[in-house]
């Protein structure tokens, strides 16, 4: 028996370390250029329902969170699905390697919007700008098993992430300073993930 889950624990090993040298394929470009699209409209509907959402934070955050957890459900969903499809016996362990990476700016983004919420109020205006520097993170996390190119979508929400701050409190809850970020970011995935599947086919 000691043999059999020593062999067993080998093969698992062998698994990990197929799945860590393996570009990660269950982001589908398509996917990522509609949650981009989410990210305009829910901009578009701040536009007009909310001009003046400093003083309607609670529906800001309400907006801004929903739309997050929609994006963040269909990639999911999709993610899994398209996972099992191309990666087949590593599935479970190229999901797993995936949300290992992209987890900790999740929850650090998740946590520093209640820590603000309770203990700072006043500074509030500078979610916009931390929320994409922690999803910039997270891209930089994910960009050991994904395209080279990707670093140019971790730097794109890194800039707008600081650029949001720099800009000051008068501009942060424009519906723009998160609509053009994070639909110009995920549409910048969702082409950089194309292109380089396109080469990769062509290569193959």
């Amino acid at each position: 028996m000691s043999d059999l889950n020593k062999a067993l624990g080998d093969i698992s090993s062998i698994r990990r370390q197929m799945a860590r040298s393996t570009e990660f394929r269950g982001y589908g470009p398509a996917t990522l250029c509609a949650t981009s699209v989410f990210a305009m409209t829910a901009a578009a509907a701040q536009a007009f329902w909310l001009p003046d959402a400093s003083h309607h934070l609670p529906a800001y955050l309400a907006t801004w969170i929903s739309t997050a957890v929609v994006s963040a459900t269909l990639i999911g969903t999709q993610m899994h699905a398209r996972t099992r499809r191309i990666h087949s016996a590593m599935a479970d362990e190229m999901i797993r390697m995936a949300v290992e990476q992209f987890l900790p700016s999740a929850v650090a983004g998740a946590l520093l919007t209640v820590v603000l919420m309770i203990f700072a109020p006043s500074v509030l205006w500078m979610l916009p700008g931390l929320w994409q520097i922690t999803f910039g993170l997270g891209v930089f996390s994910s960009c050991r098993f994904l395209p080279r190119p990707m670093l140019a979508a971790g730097a794109w929400y890194l800039l707008t992430g600081l650029a949001c701050i720099a800009l000051g409190e008068s501009h942060a809850f424009s519906p723009w300073a998160m609509g053009v970020p994070y639909g110009g970011g995920q549409l910048l995935v969702g082409i950089i993930l194309q292109i380089t599947r396109e080469e990769a086919d062509d290569e193959a």
